[in-house]
Formats: C-alpha cells, structure tokens, sequence
C-alpha cells in the first residue's frame, strides 16, 4: 500500500499538496462516483489546511449536509500517515461512533469510492465493556440469572481456560448484544467501583484486549469525547503505575460535536466516592505485618468515612424528576469531610514509612496509595465550595457521593490545547449569534482559527416546522393526542425527541393506551443497544424511534425518518450540574436555559433533513411557544432561513 493517496513530492511542503488532493476529490473522484459537487466542502478544506500547517485550533462550523466528515478525515489520515502517529477522531457518544464507522458511514464510502484502504479502529469507553467480576454476581443473582449465564456460556473459551499460549482477541463489546437493554447491560458492564488493578481476570478482560487492538492503528482511532478525555487526565496517573496510557501518542485531535466537549470534560474529572468501596480498599493493609499505629489510623478512617456519609444524608435534598440529590454545604459536612481528610494524611505519610519495611504487598499498597491521592484531590474540592459541583445518588449498598469542579477550562488549556497540534471543533452549532467565544472561553482557548458555513439545502421547499395550539396548554394527554395524529399522518416514519427519560417512559406507559399506535412498530431507547436499534428504525420504514439522547448525530436520510415530533422545548434538567451554573450566572434564563435550550433544539431539528431529496414536518409540542412571543421569536430565528413557523390546527390529514 503506497503511503499517501498522492504522489508526494518531498521538495515542497506537505499539507498544501494535501490540500490539492483533496480538491481534485471533492471536485474530480467524488462526482465520478455520483457525488454532488459541494463549494462547502471545498472551502473548509482550504480552512483545515491552515490549521493542519500551522498546527493551530480551528473551531469549524458547518451545517448539514456540508460533507464536513469528509473533509476532516481526508487531512486526519494524511496528516497520520505523514507522522506515522494515528489521529484521534473524538464523537460526543458513542452513538456517533457507530454512525461513523457502519457499513454505510463516511469512512466506508471513502475507502470504497476512493480505493483508500483505511485503518480505523474503535477506542470505547469501559463502560461499553462487559466486566466479568460483574457477570459472575449477576448469574448467581437473583434477577434473571439464567441470562446471564446464557451470556457466560458465550464468552471466548480463553476467558475460561487458564492454559498458556493461547491466542487472545477483543470480546465483549456492548453492540455484541443488542438485545440487553441498557438496565441488563448496566448489571455486567463496568462501571467506576470496578477496582481493575487488582482484578485477577483483568488479562483476560475484553476491555484490556480491546486496548492492545486499537494502540496499533497507523491511521485513525475513534472514541468518544469522554474517552478521550479520561485519557487526558489519566495518562500522568497510569504513566506512574507503570501502565500505558489509554491512548497512544498521537498527531493530532477531531471532536466531532465539539460544542459537547465541555460536558465530557468535566465527566472525566468527575470523582466518585463510596464507603463500602473505601472499606473494603484499606483493610486490605491489615492483611499484611503493619505497625500498630498504621493499624489504628485505618480503623480511624473507616469511622470517619462512616461518619461523613451519615452526615452527608443528613444535608440531601430530593430533586424533583432527577435521581441526583443536592448537597446542602453546610458546616457539619465540612467538618466531616476536613476531619476525614486529616486521617487520609496520616495514613499517606505511615504508607510511606511501612512501604520502606517491605512487610506490605507491594501490588496492593500501590492500589491503596492511588485511591487515596484520589480520595484526596476530590475531596480537597469542599475547600473551595464555589467552585464545586457535588451530589449523591442513593442504592441498595449506600450512597454515592459525586463530585466535579465547577469549571475545566485551566485543565483544558494545559493539558490539550498546549500540546502543539492540530484540534479541530466540528459541529453545525458551535457559535452563539455568530460567536465563538463563548465555546473558546469556556473550553479555554486562547487563539483559534474558525469559520461558519450553512447547509446547501432548500429548506423552504422540504421542512415544515409546526407549532399545534392546544385548548388546555399543552397537557401530557393534549400532546398524546397530537402525537398520535401526527404519525398517523406519517404513517410512523418518525422520530420522537423527549426533553429527558422521565418523559420517554411516561410516553412509553401512556402509548399503549391508544390503539391507533398499535399498528405501529415503536422503538424505544434503553430496551436495546442503540446503534442497533437506530438500524432497525432505518430498516423498517414505518417505525418510530423514540429517545431522549438522540438530539446530536443521528444520521438516517430517506422515508424512514420524515416527521420529528418534539415532546418539549429542552431546557437543561434541574440537576446539580445546571444549579451550579445556574448559581454562578448573573441571569440563569439568559445565560445558561436559553442557550442550552436554542442549541439543542437547533440539533433535533437538524435530524430531519439529512438529503437533498428529504422532505418531512417537525412539530415542536410546546405550549410556551403561544405563551411568550419573545421565546417564540427566539425559537424561529434559530429555523433555517425561509422557514417559517406555523401554528398548526390538528388533525393533519387534510394537509
């Protein structure tokens, strides 16, 4: 295989003769192949060529049907190939990841219209992984036992087997069983309590093999914002544990949705702290030789981790629609969490004397130590209330206590946007009123190249937006009725976007109420694993997808998706996160809801028209559209241009 797509000449610089093939693509090969010829792709190739030069951040947005994807991976492998160090494409989810690397996505279409052979490979988070401690306690559980040993049965025979020299491959991998809905698969999947270190099955783990696979790419590895992320800052951590970090060293970044990318990294910083996990963590130490002082310290600790989650009970405040619970920051937790604080210390300082008299399994006061650095960092967050965001979820083994700094942009700046390489921000809705620099200042950004460009389609002539009126403003059983109207209009071929899961579900009970739905195949998200069921909707023309995550990414031109039915406007939940900023804002509407809500809504309308050839309705089920005309006037200036919103008088099949 000949290194690049072109004949490189070495006397002159590289990314301008990158540039040159990749017009003749977009101008020349593609059309060949029955593409059209698109002077947007054309210009943002002219923009990432001065950010892959000059190694800078470029914020590029471009609307739909740009053939964006196109151009960011044309210069990414190029680009990878001329370091020999793979790029790293970054999606908002894993959604997104699927969507780009299916048989049908943008990377199949230019290895096959191009002839480019392409090594992409997935990079998933954890949590997409089965964890096999977690799959032995679910099949000797008492919540359908039999499947998951249906599932253990099916695992790799090496996963079972202890022999030597036996050839490993990745397994395990959640779109390997579509058929578990997101509460089974939560059941076997890994998650943040999992303590991998000292797991005797880790060699043999799906994740960890999945690893080996996806470092050895030359071109491209793709994952998902929150695992990049999680690499960022986890590489020093896992640099000193003597682990690799979990991605390679690479050329340069893609975020894909890049407007998400705030959210992901404060995810990654995200701490988690449990008392049972604790518990069970530091008396490992006692199964050693230690010196009695040490000994008394972690009993100490143990009592004063028991104490600060009973204090923090005491300051939880239930959230109405949010399985999160506030934390009143009251002085008794503080005291709590300082006094809890102080007997870590004194334990880090023994652990350093006892580590000099080798009487300590190594391995395992090595695990101790990390946990109580990272204990320590979180908790070090209550000294500076302001600029943390905390709360608790409850379970059947207690609660958890979560915490995250209120704001990542002096992380971002050191640990991403320092590194000397190309960044690029794809995404239609990067900008606000034209703007980046609420994105730029947010995430950090000093200096960045950007642009804007809109989508090539005609959207008057095939985009409806409706606004419905309703007699008793806009009831739960009001907006079923509309619903039930508007895709039998459709005959299904629709998507149904809800504001959060608890709306999903209410729907999902409601829906078998009405037998006009009955004919209908309804797909709902969390009863299967999403990419497959967004190809099921695509496959069956007359389905409805309904979701609540789906808002970004989701690619399905044709009938198959013809009406978007929006539930509700999406203002951010009552949760925490959007208390602190909403908090820390000078006005909470203006600064953080509305902004939240525009760009979100700006994205599921987006859904819709995925070609030049789609025609289909949005309806916006809202009742505050004919409440307030300045919400409404704020809502149609974010429509296409041309697009007007009607208000719509139900039933539709007149139309």
């Amino acid at each position: 295989m000949d290194r690049y797509p072109f004949a490189y000449d070495h006397s002159k610089p590289f990314i301008p003769q990158v540039a040159e093939w990749v017009a003749d693509v977009f101008y020349e090969h593609l059309p060949e192949a029955g593409f059209d010829i698109r002077d947007e792709q054309i210009y943002m190739s002219f923009q990432l060529e001065r950010a892959f030069a000059e190694k800078r951040t470029l914020f590029a947005e471009a609307g739909v049907g740009t053939g964006k994807t196109f151009v960011y991976l044309l210069y990414a492998l190029c680009y990878a190939r001329y370091h020999r160090k793979p790029a790293i494409i970054a999606c908002a989810d894993e959604t997104l990841i699927e969507q780009l690397v299916k048989p049908q996505g943008d990377i199949a279409k230019l290895m096959r219209h191009l002839a480019l052979a392409i090594d992409a490979r997935l990079a998933k988070s954890p949590d997409q992984y089965v964890c096999l401690v977690k799959l032995d306690d679910a099949r000797f559980g008492y919540t359908e036992p039999e499947l998951y040993r249906e599932l253990h049965e099916q695992l790799p025979d090496f996963v079972h087997q202890r022999d030597t020299l036996q050839s490993f491959h990745a397994y395990g991998d959640r779109k390997q069983y579509p058929e578990l809905s997101d509460e089974q698969w939560y059941r076997v999947s890994w998650d943040a309590f999992q303590d991998c270190f000292a797991c005797e099955k880790r060699h043999r783990c799906g994740q960890t093999l999945s690893r080996e696979h996806y470092r050895r790419s030359p071109d491209l590895i793709i994952c998902s914002h929150d695992f990049y992320m999680e690499h960022v800052w986890t590489s020093e951590g896992r640099k000193r544990e003597g682990q690799l970090p979990l991605l390679p060293d690479h050329c340069a970044v893609v975020f894909d949705e890049g407007h998400l990318l705030e959210a992901a990294a404060q995810k990654a910083l995200t701490y988690k702290l449990k008392h049972v996990v604790f518990e069970e963590l530091i008396i490992r130490l006692l199964k050693g030789e230690v010196r009695e002082s040490l000994a008394v310290q972690i009993d100490e600790a143990i009592e004063r981790s028991e104490v600060m989650f009973d204090v923090l009970e005491q300051h939880l405040v239930t959230i109405p629609g949010s399985e999160r619970k506030q934390i009143m920051l009251e002085e008794p937790l503080l005291t709590a969490v300082q006094e809890l604080r102080q007997v870590l210390t004194v334990i880090e300082d023994e652990l350093v004397f006892e580590s000099e008299l080798y009487s300590l399994n190594d391995y395992h006061l090595r695990i101790v130590e990390e946990h109580l650095e990272m204990m320590q960092k979180a908790l070090a967050l209550f000294e500076q209330p302001d600029k943390l965001i905390c709360w608790a979820t409850e379970a059947v083994n207690g609660l958890t206590l979560v915490m995250m700094p209120r704001t990542v942009k002096e992380v971002l700046r050191e640990h991403v946007f320092s590194l000397g390489i190309p960044i690029i921000f794809s995404s239609a809705t990067l900008s606000v009123d034209g703007s980046f620099e609420l994105l730029a200042n947010n995430l950090g950004v000093d200096s960045y190249l950007s642009f804007s460009v809109a989508s090539p389609y005609d959207y008057p002539s095939q985009l409806e937006v409706l606004a419905p009126t309703w007699t008793y403003g806009a009831t739960f059983s009001e907006k079923m009725k509309a619903a039930v109207q508007l895709l039998q209009h459709s005959g299904g071929r629709a998507l149904i976007l809800f504001a959060d899961k608890d709306e999903l579900g209410r729907f999902k009970r409601e829906a078998a109420y009405y037998p006009e739905l009955t004919s209908l195949r309804l797909l709902y998200e969390g009863d299967r694993e999403v990419s497959d069921l967004i190809q099921l909707f695509q496959e069956d023309e007359e389905s409805v997808l309904c979701a609540a995550s789906l808002w970004e990414g989701l690619d399905v031109p044709g009938p198959s998706l013809s009406n978007v039915i929006i539930w509700s406007l999406p203002f951010p939940p009552k949760d925490p996160v959007f208390m602190a900023k909403r908090q820390s804002s000078r006005s909470s509407y203006e600064e953080v809801d509305l902004p939240y809500m525009l760009l979100r809504l700006r994205q599921g309308i987006g859904r819709l028209i995925r070609s030049s050839t789609d025609r289909g309705i949005i309806a916006i089920l809202s009742g505050e559209l004919h409440q307030s005309a300045q919400l409404r006037g704020q809502v149609e200036a974010l429509l296409p241009k041309g697009v007007v919103l009607q208000d719509a008088l139900l039933p539709l099949q007149a139309r």
